[in-house]
């Protein structure tokens, strides 16, 4: 990032935070204005990250995006958002013993349990619930959705 730039946030409507980014680059493009990147992370609802080299420039291009609400006062800088920029493996959150539905494939609809968790391939091995020979099975992370996670034994 340049030195003379700075990440500015957008507050919009909730849930319109991917429209809002497509329309304020739209805009940039059609005004040249001096946005440098637009990110809409999935973890920050009702907001929008911008660079740009001074919030004017922002002001200015939010003026006729529906949904784009105001500048929240202040700037950020790279390092304080730099998370929102490195992905996260598919399989955080998934752990050992969960029961988890599998959302695509072969197998959709199907609920198993997670017997191993391979965060370096972000792979699960799974046994499936409703087979009549319990076989390990290793489907990729992002096409299950954890439905409880491991309990433990009370007793």
């Amino acid at each position: 990032m340049a030195e003379d730039s700075a990440i500015f946030v957008v507050k919009t409507t909730a849930n319109q935070e991917r429209s809002v980014a497509n329309m304020l680059t739209q805009v940039a493009r059609k005004d040249h204005l001096d946005i440098r990147a637009i990110i809409a992370p999935d973890e920050l609802k009702g907001y929008v990250l911008i660079e740009a080299p001074e919030p004017g420039v922002v002001e200015q291009a939010i003026q006729t995006v529906p949904h784009a609400r105001t500048v929240v006062k202040g700037r950020s800088s790279i390092e304080e958002i730099s998370h929102f920029l490195t992905p996260k493996p598919t399989v955080t959150g998934i752990t050992e013993g969960a029961i988890i539905e599998i959302t695509s494939g072969p197998f959709k609809g199907e609920r198993a349990r997670v017997k191993r968790v391979d965060e370096g391939h972000e792979e699960i091995t799974v046994e499936l619930f409703d087979a009549v020979v319990p076989i390990p099975i290793t489907i990729r992370g992002d096409t299950v959705r954890v439905l409880r996670k491991e309990e433990e034994n009370n007793s």
